[in-house]
């Protein structure tokens, strides 16, 4: 049988020097299911597990999205938040759940303390949900979806331009309705219904099974509806 993980070299862009780190192939990559924002369930081997790759030197601990390079202010910045008191340790090998909790953890206050963009924090944030999600730990699956949360409409405040703003209010529509505040969904699947510049039928239809998955939770529980479903339908 052919191994699941094979190992790439990167050079840290902190401390420059040379590591390696595993990565799952990509033929087993396809997921079994995937929840409605995106949180993906594998057969054998989580490629999550593997996204964070952590210099085993310095600890720098980032993921693709990264960026490609640091300003001394922002290496400085790393040392005094983490990499001064960081002593060896490898994380190139295979990842349990715990070991890929740590990863994210240590890439999450790498992020911040580089002063990444929204972007690539929120989407650290929202991984860290889904570790949890995946070990049942509800609490705090749901703390780390509300920091998600927050991050992506910070996004979308500063970022609203961009590509994949259709996909980016579906993700802050959803994760408004993880966490139970369904008038706030309402109103950001609706402008992904509505807004007559989004093109992306995929995220339309997926606002509107969620704009009507509300509406039976919220019937169902016999809580008032949001004035905007009370005028129309999506």
């Amino acid at each position: 049988m052919v191994e699941p993980l094979f190992q790439i070299k990167i050079e840290c862009i902190c401390c420059t020097e040379s590591y390696q780190t595993s990565r799952v192939r990509p033929s087993l990559k396809k997921a079994v299911r995937t929840d409605s924002d995106f949180c993906s369930y594998f057969k054998t081997v989580n490629p999550d597990y593997y996204v964070v790759r952590v210099c085993p030197f310095c600890g720098f601990a980032s993921t693709e999205n990264f960026v490609t390079k640091l300003s001394e202010k922002q290496k400085s910045a790393y040392y005094e938040k983490l990499g001064n008191q960081w002593q060896f340790r490898d994380y190139g090998g295979e990842r349990s759940a715990v070991l890929a909790m740590e990863c994210y953890k240590l890439s999450l206050v790498t992020a911040q303390a580089i002063g990444e963009k929204d972007r690539v924090v929120a989407a650290l944030l929202h991984h860290i949900a889904w570790l949890y999600r995946y070990e049942g730990k509800q609490d705090q699956e749901e703390r780390f979806l509300k920091f998600a949360m927050d991050s992506y409409v910070r996004v979308y405040e500063t970022e609203r331009d961009s590509i994949s703003n259709a996909r980016l209010m579906y993700l802050i529509g959803e994760l408004h309705k993880r966490l139970g505040l369904f008038h706030e969904a309402v109103r950001w699947f609706g402008r992904v219904i509505h807004d007559k510049k989004i093109v992306d039928a995929a995220m339309i239809r997926a606002s509107r099974e969620q704009w009507q998955n509300i509406r039976e939770i919220m019937t169902g529980q016999g809580l008032d509806l949001p004035e905007e479903m009370q005028q129309s339908g999506a």
